[in-house]
């Protein structure tokens, strides 16, 4: 195995980091008391990855059962207790734990707990997922066709809950 094609072929580097500070103010805040982080985005990755935090409150729900077509999706719990699933199973998941869902990977989560929970998302590569999660709830309100192609446009496909 090796390394990718080089895409910087420049001898010196650049100055091009980004920095984002702890205590910059959430990008979005939903009725369900959800702070989503928009940390590192499609556009300022170069469509590389998409890295979210999303501070949940106590019993905040979250995305039923789902996959993606052309996007993985991984969890990383900062802090609190986050129910992921894993297409077979829930997992009360604490800081630390981490789950890899690959493209076509059934997955679901929400914070079922009575505490707060922090966890990061990660899509790779990277994809506009801004839009999708600013509209996803006035979408679903609207339902119907609007909202199907809307879930088609961000690559998000929902299954029937098992049980």
């Amino acid at each position: 195995m090796s390394y990718p094609e080089p895409r910087y072929l420049g001898d010196q580097g650049e100055v091009n980091a980004v920095f984002r500070p702890a205590d910059q103010e959430p990008e979005l805040l939903s009725r369900s008391g959800t702070r989503t982080h928009y940390l590192a985005t499609h556009a300022s990755t170069g469509g590389e990855f998409g890295l979210y935090r999303v501070d949940m409150g106590p019993k905040a729900p979250g995305p039923s059962t789902h996959f993606h077509r052309s996007i993985s999706e991984s969890f990383f719990v900062l802090s609190g207790r986050v129910d992921l699933y894993d297409g077979e199973r829930w997992t009360k998941a604490a800081a630390g734990d981490f789950l890899y869902v690959p493209v076509g990977g059934l997955h679901a989560f929400k914070n079922d707990s009575d505490e707060p929970a922090s966890m990061l998302l990660l899509f790779s590569p990277g994809a506009p997922r801004e839009e999708y999660f600013e509209q996803v709830a006035e979408m679903a309100r609207r339902g119907g066709d609007e909202f199907a192609e809307f879930l088609v446009r961000h690559d998000s496909f929902f299954v029937p809950e098992p049980g």
